[in-house]
């Protein structure tokens, strides 16, 4: 299994823009048939090293990763918008 951490950095991050995004991550469950787990959560601290929103989705393995990767509807939908309200983001990815 892999697991795909994303955490975003917003430009607004209101919490109204922050459960758009949310939303939006959640619908990739419907969308992309082969993730096996998507949560996703809101930062309550705004901490100055807080990031604003995490999503973890799990797939079966890197293989499936890549193909989220190029994903239709992640590449059309999610990323424009993301990268459109984002001031910063990081990943990380593992295998467990």
């Amino acid at each position: 299994m892999v697991k795909h951490i994303l955490f975003v950095k917003m430009k607004d991050n209101s919490i109204e823009q922050c459960e758009k995004v949310k939303a939006l991550f959640l619908s990739m469950k419907e969308q992309i048939p082969f993730l096996r787990e998507v949560q996703v959560g809101i930062d309550y601290l705004h901490s100055q090293r807080s990031y604003d929103v995490v999503l973890e989705l799990v797939v079966d393995d890197r293989q499936a990763l890549e193909d989220y990767q190029k994903n239709t509807y992640h590449v059309e939908k999610v990323k424009p918008y993301i990268h459109a309200v984002r001031s910063g983001s990081a990943t990380v990815d593992y295998e467990y």
